[in-house]
């Protein structure tokens, strides 16, 4: 039979790439935080999905135009000179465009951005210095669809951002305001409430534009006062997330705005002024789609907790973080009256114990994260409570706690290990005494684990490292860093898996990067910031092997000169960012060149 080439219409090419790109995302972001608006459990950085291999778009001038076509969201990382604007005539169909880390001139670029036909709706600033005013008001003239606005980590706020914000956008469902790095507040007292007061009366014209907005977040801004937010909550009546901090709210004030706001179904409260009573009456329990609550370092006791339970509001996440007051019983009575809950923090609950955990399991059967971080009671034996108890679970946050600690009658020897393969996401972070033993442990009872934090873990050794690696076939993100004793890992066995490996703060030396870039050849990050032993020789190692390496961190390592940054961005061309000793650093001409060649060097 003679060979005949097969055609397939572009609609048919671009069914299958959407395929290919959806199932690699799912993949990549299986946590059921990642998309949320308050990500409380996301503690892992962002790992890169489909982006990091090599391009549809190369493989033919057909494959190019769908790929451009199937472009929804665009990042901009540089501040190239000039900026390649005709981007936006390449990716015409975005909808999502993130500024965050463009650090050229925003307001230029926003302008240049408005002339194209986009229908962007969502918008992301964040991390940037100052709102750009002129931008932003020739942006919004000819790009009206916006309905996502994140202006978070920015250096300030005021009020005539909040004022301008509602000019350019009333049509806003989400704003996230969070995090301003400092506030132009006065020091003087009477300046200083008069700043307060002008941005509370900006924050109310804001609440009063935003007709549709649906959430909202503004964490450390805690000088709201009571007005400012019963008005938000009153205008806005299609609010249904909120996160709010405070210093100056009282728990009048918050009971009357909740009344004004029925439709919430998450709620988030942090509370500056430590151990202030929770004292929110009906006005809380008469949310009856609630299913987020948030209470951060507030008092709250029993009788709190069991006045929502006998609401039964429908609650999937409930954060009681660095709360007191409570008890087992209160906790006890609430949970079992919230038994499809998939989210839960009790960080710091210090009367929480191993016997405690397994109790509550008989109500978590759906339970996927959970976050005890510094409950100071806990020992190895709730890993096992977790695993053998708790059939969904996913991720577990253990910070600071007493995990090598075990009775002989709770002790568990190795017949009774039962294996829990549906954990992906695993954070013992700063347990200081985790030993080797313990690492077996984990290996053993968690085999499918794609996500290990033990950093800052003293006590572990490169040998329980190697087991991490050789048993846990799926890791992809380790992070090893501050572990001191660490200093020669023999990794003489493939990791086709692993993406990202943070050793920064560790004892390695070239020799160890020799065995990782022989058997880890997936990295895509690798931070080695502070490792002082490394030389030359060893990152030549890495960048010759680790062919798909996109950001490399040497901060730090003064026997790493200048020189190696050339020869790193010419051999490996899939590096897109490099982090070396300040003393290293190249100067702008270096730096603009390295640029155009796609590397961002600092």
């Amino acid at each position: 039979m003679g060979s005949t080439s097969l055609y397939l219409p572009d609609e048919c090419w671009e069914l299958i790439l959407k395929f290919l790109i959806n199932h690699d995302d799912k993949k990549k972001n299986y946590s059921p935080e990642a998309t949320s608006f308050s990500g409380y459990f996301q503690r892992f950085p962002y790992l890169p999905s489909d982006s990091h291999s090599i391009s549809l778009s190369v493989v033919s001038k057909q494959f190019l135009s769908i790929t451009n076509r199937l472009r929804f969201s665009l990042t901009i990382f540089n501040h190239a000179h000039p900026f390649p604007i005709s981007l936006f005539h390449r990716f015409n169909n975005l909808t999502s465009l993130n500024l965050s880390c463009y650090y050229g001139d925003l307001n230029d670029l926003l302008c240049q951005i408005s002339r194209f036909p986009l229908s962007l709706t969502s918008l992301n600033l964040s991390g940037q210095p100052e709102i750009p005013v002129d931008g932003l008001r020739s942006f919004s003239k000819n790009i009206t669809t916006l309905t996502s606005l994140s202006c978070s980590r920015m250096d300030c706020i005021n009020s005539s951002d909040l004022s301008l914000i509602a000019d350019c956008f009333p049509l806003l469902e989400e704003l996230d305001l969070s995090d301003p790095v400092w506030l132009h507040l006065a020091d003087e007292r009477e300046e200083y409430w008069n700043s307060v007061h002008n941005f509370n009366s900006g924050l109310e014209t804001l609440s009063s534009s935003l007709f549709k907005l649906r959430k909202v977040n503004l964490s450390d801004h805690y000088y709201i006062n009571d007005q400012s937010l019963f008005h938000l909550f009153k205008t806005c009546k299609l609010l249904e997330e909120a996160i709010i901090s405070f210093e100056h709210l009282t728990m009048a004030g918050i009971d009357s705005a909740l009344r004004e706001s029925p439709n919430l179904r998450s709620l988030s409260f942090s509370n500056l002024v430590l151990s202030t009573p929770a004292r929110i009456g009906h006005s809380l329990l008469s949310l009856k789609g609630l299913t987020g609550l948030d209470l951060l370092s507030f008092k709250i006791s029993d009788e709190f907790l069991s006045s929502i339970a006998m609401e039964g509001l429908p609650l999937t996440r409930l954060v009681l973080k660095n709360c007191t007051g409570y008890s087992y019983d209160g906790i006890s009575n609430l949970l079992s009256k919230c038994q499809h809950l998939q989210h839960l923090n009790l960080q710091n609950a210090d009367f929480l114990n191993d016997q405690h955990v397994v109790q509550l399991s008989s109500f978590l059967g759906n339970l996927m994260s959970i976050n005890l971080s510094r409950c100071c009671n806990l020992t190895k034996s709730v890993l096992f409570a977790l695993a053998q108890n708790y059939p969904s679970l996913s991720e577990i946050i253990m910070e600071y706690t007493n995990i090598r600690k075990i009775s002989e009658e709770n002790s568990n020897s190795s017949t009774d290990v039962v294996v829990s393969p549906q954990l992906k996401s695993l954070c013992l972070a700063c347990n200081l005494w985790l030993r080797e033993e313990n690492i077996t442990m984990i290996t053993s009872i968690f085999p499918n684990l794609e996500l290990l934090d033990l950093s800052h873990c003293n006590k572990i050794s490169e040998e329980s490292i190697c087991q991490v690696l050789r048993r846990c076939r799926n890791i992809r993100y380790l992070n090893l860093a501050n572990c001191s004793r660490v200093k020669f890992i023999r990794v003489n066995f493939k990791v086709p898996k692993l993406e990202v490996l943070d050793l920064s703060f560790t004892k390695v030396g070239d020799e160890t990067l020799y065995f990782i870039s022989k058997n880890c050849c997936g990295l895509l990050q690798l931070f080695l910031s502070n490792c002082y032993a490394l030389t030359k020789k060893g990152v030549e190692h890495v960048v010759k092997n680790c062919t798909q390496l996109r950001e490399f961190n040497l901060n730090g390592c003064d026997k790493v000169n200048a020189d190696i940054v050339a020869f790193m961005v010419f051999s490996r061309p899939s590096l897109r960012k490099i982090e070396v000793a300040h003393r290293f650093r190249p100067n702008d001409e270096k730096r603009e060149y390295f640029l155009r060649h796609g590397c961002l060097v600092n």
